[in-house]
């Protein structure tokens, strides 16, 4: 019987104080390339969103070195994205006691690292009893409820 086998890890950074279209602009650059080539390409890129990306890649490489054994030669970005935080809000002080809003956006980034020489599935026949995975099965029961059926919420006279 084959099971599938996790070959991704990932790294997750929130909150971080930047615009989600400026992080998208470094994310794009380096979606699907190598752990390595994707190093060289943060440190030689003049943005300021390069740094925590390196930081979030670097740490995804340590999880699927940590987690799984996988050497770092392997290790190719399979999914990057940025999704946009909550938005700090400051008020600035102006002339006359008046006061300026200053909103601060901020943004979550995920980078998800994929290991290629994994095989995805593990054949689990060839596995002796021993070494087996402990899966249980969750036995879950759907039931239909209809309101309109039972007489509902609108039956009342």
């Amino acid at each position: 019987m084959l099971n599938k086998r996790t070959t991704e890890v990932y790294a997750l950074g929130q909150h971080i104080s930047m615009s989600a279209h400026k992080a998208r602009r470094v994310i794009d650059q380096i979606r699907g390339r190598s752990y390595e080539e994707t190093l060289m390409i943060l440190e030689l890129m003049p943005y300021r969103a390069c740094y925590p990306i390196f930081k979030l890649v670097y740490s995804a490489a340590a999880n699927a070195s940590f987690n799984m054994g996988s050497n770092e030669a392997n290790l190719v970005i399979s999914k990057a994205e940025v999704n946009g935080g909550t938005i700090v809000k400051r008020l600035k002080p102006r002339a006359r006691g008046r006061s300026f809003a200053i909103q601060k956006p901020t943004c979550h980034i995920t980078i998800v690292m994929k290991d290629i020489s994994l095989d995805e599935y593990i054949d689990t026949d060839s596995i002796p009893w021993s070494q087996k995975p402990k899966w249980k099965k969750k036995h879950t029961t759907m039931s239909y409820y209809d309101m309109y059926s039972n007489g509902g919420t609108w039956d009342k006279k």
